[in-house]
């Protein structure tokens, strides 16, 4: 009977080492299925979202808008050459008269109160603004044209900077877990290198080795979800849209 009580106990000896390696797998696993596992949104929703959020973007469609009431100012710039013009008076006006006669000459004179007005039509031509007006709305059509290429060619580099950004992201994303599953049969192989070096089965020159592996598995793991965190953040930002 005392026989067999003593290897029950030691049974529950060996087990306990693997329980908690178990535990500490299953950890590894959970962070895996939890921590690292996004939910990605589509790509071209992703795109479109940074278009929309990106500030000097938008400031440059600002451009193409003023550009464009430009152009139009030039075009009709000619209009301040043609007008109507009215004026009106009233008040007392003096008006003076003569005639002459054979041997005399007659002077007249007369007051009144009255209203005056006159309305005309005026056009002016300047040679200048002629000379001129065509090569004006050349520049303002060129003026218009640059700043349409220019929020096309910003257009391409944020949809190009998502994309990078997107696919860094599920790199970053795959290398974590790999990591993650690296460093939890690290930490199993070293509860179990501790446990034999405890009973004197490996010398502590393997010990050491085991243990600086595993410290170096470890901070690769660190390292590896920083970058992961970055990326994420980074493509959020962009974006302006959270990623869970």
């Amino acid at each position: 009977m005392k026989t067999n009580i003593n290897t029950l106990i030691l049974l529950i000896i060996i087990q306990l080492p693997f329980a908690g390696l178990w535990a500490q797998n299953n950890n590894e696993m959970q962070f895996q299925s939890t921590a690292t596992k996004l939910m990605l949104p589509n790509l071209n929703v992703l795109i479109d979202s940074a278009l929309v959020h990106n500030g000097m973007l938008n400031y440059r469609k600002l451009e193409i808008n003023s550009k464009e009431s430009n152009l139009v100012a030039k075009k009709q710039l000619w209009t301040r050459n043609f007008g109507i013009r009215a004026d009106t008076g009233y008040g007392t006006f003096n008006n003076f008269s003569s005639t002459s006669g054979d041997n005399s000459t007659v002077n007249l004179s007369s007051s009144t109160q009255q209203l005056n007005y006159n309305v005309g039509v005026y056009l002016k031509i300047p040679v200048f603004d002629i000379i001129n007006r065509k090569s004006d709305i050349k520049q303002a059509k060129a003026e218009l044209e640059q700043a349409k290429n220019l929020v096309k060619s910003l257009e391409d580099e944020i949809r190009e900077l998502v994309i990078r950004y997107y696919e860094d992201l599920l790199l970053k994303q795959n290398l974590l877990e790999l990591r993650a599953s690296n460093l939890g049969n690290a930490k199993a192989n070293m509860e179990m290198v501790e446990k034999e070096f405890k009973n004197g089965l490996i010398p502590i020159s393997e010990y050491v080795r085991i243990s600086d592996m595993t410290a170096r598995i470890t901070a690769e793991f660190e390292q590896a979800k920083s970058e992961f965190i970055i990326s994420k953040k980074i493509l959020e930002n962009i974006t302006g849209i959270t990623i869970n």
